[in-house]
């Protein structure tokens, strides 16, 4: 048996003003055929699984390249169709094979192509022909077309956001992949469009519940998976909005019944599913509330849309400037992202004093650069965080602190939202001591933070991202979802 796999992922914010190239991948994440490490990224839980069973079950895998870009704007054409020729390039090479597994995101967009995993998926199905099992795991925060579906034998979602269960999906895709090359199951895809778009944390109810009942599904009477693509509204393309996607074992009947079924549960809760936002004077404010009844632990402000995991730049200063302004004390950031201040940091050393302007560099929306005078805390050569088993570089980063302050703030130059409380930690930051901590983040961040945490609160402030698909003015995307039309599917008249 001789299985390939690969990834290619990002994810594409196209109202970002940071555009996506190849350097992109390879200052995030780049790994040829056979280098990708042990320990697995967000999209590629896929390649080291294989590696591991392969391993103990005797069969052969062939790795081709596996990349990630941190979530920005539009993939240069060029850039994806190399990548993308790459990867086709080196299944042709290992031909024959019994099956084609592969991580991807699904929210990609790149010039020139709305859907490019469609692309990638439908050229990978030219090249090995209709019995070939074509595989692949997806972040649910995706598109999916008609395209995809029509390629694929196999897929499934993360179904935790924050997405603390990437990996066991992984495996999840793998195992339903070797059962159905050992001739154990038949697999066949149903899905059902919810005609929506929001948020969808499973950190909170109700999602947490509705997660709960799709796992304790799969694996019974014939069901062998379920996942729900959430969607990613910062992507103009046609096929933007949430759906359902249930496999079973040869019976699309009970599929597409379950599929909608599943589908217009889900769309009763639409009103509900989102986390309560403050704006940015008010969340400041319960913050401290929160503090003062529990000193024990910092508070955790997220800055919820200036998250460069949804594509923006991860420099806006709304929040920050109103804490230096209000004189709030025992305060770490994570992060700004700041290339420019960096380079100034290390140039200066740990220690100095300097005149620094930071953030505030990509656009109007994120607002005025804050011009401080600033200690040097430290500075390092490859600073990093955790995402569970996986290992998410900053890049070079710095540790600075305005001068009268007491607020710590993290400096990157490799854009990447904040996922685990070690992002102030291994920069030398007692996380522990503060009074409040600032990450930028819509929900990742919870699964590290919340246990120690006195309570989260959700700041909704100004920011490049179309936090309102109400009124986000959509190109390509449909225009009859919800919350744009009060009832699309018709269940509420």
């Amino acid at each position: 048996m001789r299985i390939f796999t690969a990834s290619l992922a990002t994810e594409t914010n196209t109202f970002s003003p940071v555009p996506t190239d190849l350097n992109a991948f390879k200052a995030a994440f780049y790994a040829g055929p056979g280098e990708h490490p042990e320990t697995p990224t967000l999209c590629s839980s896929v390649v080291p699984i294989l590696r591991r069973r392969a391993r103990a079950e005797g069969f052969t895998v062939i790795e081709g390249t596996s990349c990630w870009a941190e979530p920005a704007g539009l993939i240069q054409r060029r850039t994806y169709e190399m990548l993308r020729d790459q990867i086709l390039d080196e299944l042709r090479a290992a031909m024959p094979v019994d099956a084609v597994v592969l991580g991807l995101h699904g929210a990609m967009v790149a010039q020139g192509y709305d859907d490019p995993e469609g692309d990638l998926l439908s050229k990978v199905r030219a090249l090995v022909g209709p019995d070939v099992l074509i595989a692949a795991e997806f972040d649910p925060h995706s598109h999916l077309t008609t395209l995809r579906v029509a390629s694929l034998d196999i897929m499934a979602a993360f179904l935790e956001f924050p997405h603390t269960d990437f990996e066991q999906r992984g495996e999840h895709v793998v195992e339903l992949a070797l059962r159905t090359l050992r001739g154990e199951i038949k697999p066949v895809i149903s899905t059902f469009d919810c005609r929506m778009i929001t948020i969808y944390p499973t950190s909170r109810e109700p999602m947490r519940s509705f997660v709960d009942r799709l796992m304790a599904l799969e694996g019974k009477d014939g069901i062998l998976s379920a996942s729900v693509i959430h969607g990613f509204m910062a992507g103009d393309v046609p096929d933007m909005g949430t759906r359902i996607v249930v496999v079973t074992d040869n019976d699309r009947a009970k599929g597409d019944a379950l599929a909608k079924a599943l589908g217009h549960e889900l769309y009763g809760m639409r009103k509900r599913t989102t986390m309560p936002m403050l704006d940015t004077e008010a969340g400041l404010d319960r913050a401290l509330h929160l503090r003062a009844a529990r000193p024990d632990k910092p508070a955790v402000v997220a800055d919820v849309w200036d998250n460069p995991g949804g594509g923006v730049a991860g420099d806006a200063t709304h929040i920050l400037r109103r804490i230096i302004e209000r004189g709030i004390e025992h305060v770490g950031v994570a992060t700004i992202w700041d290339p420019i201040a960096v380079s100034f940091c290390h140039a200066a050393g740990e220690g100095a004093e300097l005149d620094l302007r930071v953030g505030g560099k990509c656009g109007p929306q994120g607002g005025e650069p804050l011009d401080l005078r600033v200690t040097v805390q430290g500075v390092f050569d490859a600073g990093w965080q955790s995402f569970r088993n996986s290992r998410v570089t900053l890049g070079r980063t710095a540790v600075v602190r305005p001068i009268g302050t007491t607020v710590d703030i993290v400096l990157i130059t490799s854009r990447t939202q904040t996922y685990e409380p070690d992002i102030f930690s291994n920069q030398g930051i007692d996380f522990a001591g503060k009074a409040l901590l600032l990450v930028k983040s819509t929900n990742h961040f919870h699964a590290g933070f919340q246990p120690i945490a006195s309570e989260i609160v959700y700041v909704a402030a100004p920011t490049s991202y179309p936090t309102d698909p109400a009124t986000t003015p959509y190109r390509k995307a449909s225009l009859e979802l919800w919350p744009r039309v009060a009832d699309p599917l018709g269940l509420e008249s």
